[in-house]
């Protein structure tokens, strides 16, 4: 049982629909994630909605790592998986597999996400930016050597939201981890069909 039971969504405070309505910034680089067919994350969104005014903060700050991060759709899950596996957060994992996929990412890549920057087949930006999931978790800061690879080809504000995405969804994964949510049952449902939604 959760910690906080989240609320279902006619439960939610009317406060809530102006903290949903920040997770789209005003002017996004990315498109919006689709949603036929995709989870709708009730779970989250009904433990946020026992405090709306932290949700609408942190949805704004999440809409932007989602929708107006300069960084690509493919570098962002790349990097929200990377902090759900070293996490053990399945949550966040079950939720991000839809979401990585749709941004390009295989089945097979996003299999090698759990093993690492050490697996094969990464491009040396991509192992770097692996490489900072872990380093930005454990010990809390990139190394020098991992800066330099991932300085050799991302831009100031690349850089800066790497770091923020995974502060971001590595506080979500902690919210997880101690509230001890469950997943969704639509997600239960939606991996069931996943080789007919993907194949």
């Amino acid at each position: 049982m959760a910690r906080i039971e989240p609320l279902s969504a006619k439960e939610f405070p009317k406060e809530m629909r102006a903290a949903l309505a920040a997770l789209r910034p005003a002017n996004p680089r990315h498109t919006p994630l689709p949603t036929t067919d995709r989870p709708k994350a009730m779970h989250v969104l009904g433990a946020m909605a026992h405090h709306p005014e932290l949700a609408q903060a942190y949805f704004t700050f999440n809409g932007h790592l989602l929708l107006g991060t300069t960084l690509s759709e493919r570098h962002r899950e790349l990097l929200i998986m990377r902090v759900a596996a070293v996490r053990k957060c399945g949550y966040e994992w079950a939720q991000h597999l839809f979401v990585a996929r749709d941004a390009g990412l295989t089945d097979e890549e996003i299999g090698r996400i759990a093993y690492g920057p050490e697996a094969p087949f990464w491009s040396p930006l991509e192992a770097a930016m692996l490489q900072a999931v872990d380093e930005l978790i454990e010990p809390g800061a990139i190394s020098e050597s991992t800066w330099q690879v991932l300085a050799a080809e991302l831009d100031t504000r690349q850089l800066l939201d790497l770091i923020f995405t995974v502060g971001g969804y590595d506080i979500l994964a902690r919210m997880f981890s101690s509230l001890g949510l469950t997943i969704d049952d639509d997600i239960a449902a939606l991996m069931a069909r996943y080789g007919e939604l993907f194949g």
